[in-house]
């Protein structure tokens, strides 16, 4: 069965390693939301969003993305995040998408999230927080997040093709060419 594991990491690569470390037990590649066409999620038995907290919310392109999901009936979806503060500044971006992909029919079974370096805005006047993050620790805890995982893939049993994920144009059209919490 396939996963898809879709992330925006823009500043440091902090969320891109968390996602690659996710991806890794997953055995699956990490694409930006730019590079699937939204429906094509319906073709995937696990679906991961991903970004920074970037002002209490997740990215933009990956909110886009996430309004543009077709409504399914219980695809499995966890989320995943880097911060450069606290759980507090992740739990209302967490709440907020999972309403939305509820809402769309998606079971939001675990979230993910860790520190990461900061470096934006002030933070570049005393040469950023939480160097070094996220650290071989926090991505072996990514990687055990991502383990727990595989129970709740839809369809555990046959064959599976995986839907080729689509590359876009300059319109923007597809072209032909650390708090873990997985639910029991």
């Amino acid at each position: 069965m396939a996963a898809l594991v879709v992330c925006v990491s823009i500043s440091e690569g902090n969320t891109r390693r968390v996602a690659e470390a996710i991806a890794e037990v997953l055995d699956t590649a990490v694409v930006e939301p730019e590079d699937i066409a939204p429906n094509d999620v319906v073709g995937y038995d696990l679906v991961g969003l991903g970004s920074g907290i970037y002002g209490w919310m997740f990215h933009a392109r990956l909110w886009r993305f996430a309004r543009s999901l077709p409504n399914v009936h219980g695809t499995p979806v966890f989320l995943f995040a880097t911060s450069g503060g606290s759980e507090f500044l992740w739990r209302p971006a967490r709440e907020v998408l999972s309403r939305l992909l509820r809402s769309k029919g998606y079971r939001v079974v675990g979230t993910f999230s860790c520190r990461g370096f900061d470096n934006l805005g002030p933070f570049q006047l005393v040469g950023g927080l939480n160097k070094g993050r996220p650290n071989e620790a926090d991505l072996a805890l990514a990687r055990t997040f991502a383990s727990g995982l595989d129970k709740h893939r839809k369809g555990t049993s046959g064959t599976h093709v995986r839907p080729t994920p689509k590359s876009r144009g300059a319109a923007g059209r597809p072209s032909s060419s650390t708090s873990n919490r997985v639910a029991s």
